[in-house]
């Protein structure tokens, strides 16, 4: 499936596309290659743009703008922190499947790592502008996805998915705030 394909159906209609996503096989390299380095090329892109190019008005201050080479080297990190992010929580989501009643598979927790995050990079596109920034609050629909494909993909039984959607997200809000602070502290 191509990827623009892909990501129409996992947003508009997921609960089938979970389905088709299980039949397939979850090779890191293919994931890693044909959709997370493409997709989370969007919020660092964007990102840089916005601070660096566009900037942040400021009332009373006039215009911030980050350095260039600041904010491509924090572009830079983010991106390569994204792809950390996703494997991290990949394990994270095959380690605590049995505690939810769940089965064990890493294939399968890296793809549901890996498409659930699928709205929190397209919503990256809005940090061009950095005044609608505010906007990336439409990422959450990624755990919506999650709660959808977790019981499809890890067999996580109906009355747990929603405690294990809730570990799972407590556990990336923590992963989240280390990369932020570490990109943070290298741009």
């Amino acid at each position: 499936m191509n990827l623009v394909e892909r990501v129409k159906a996992i947003l508009l209609t997921p609960k089938t596309e979970w389905a088709a996503i299980e039949g397939e096989p979850g090779d890191p390299q293919f994931l890693f290659t044909n959709y997370v380095a493409i997709l989370a090329a969007i919020p660092a892109v964007c990102r840089f743009i916005g601070m660096s190019i566009v900037g942040v008005n400021m009332p009373m201050v006039g215009t911030y703008r980050v350095g260039i080479v600041s904010g491509v080297v924090g572009a830079v990190v983010y991106y390569v922190l994204a792809f950390v992010m996703v494997y991290v929580m990949a394990l994270i989501i095959d380690g605590l499947a049995p505690t939810f009643g769940g089965q064990k598979s890493q294939p399968n927790a890296l793809k549901l790592a890996v498409y659930s995050m699928t709205p929190v990079w397209l919503v990256g596109v809005f940090s061009l502008i950095p005044s609608l920034s505010i906007l990336a609050i439409l990422g959450l629909y990624g755990l919506y996805l999650f709660w959808l494909g977790a019981p499809t993909l890890m067999k996580t039984p109906e009355d747990k998915s929603i405690a294990y959607t809730a570990a799972v997200v407590v556990c990336g809000i923590v992963i989240a705030v280390i990369i932020g602070a570490i990109v943070a502290a290298i741009a």
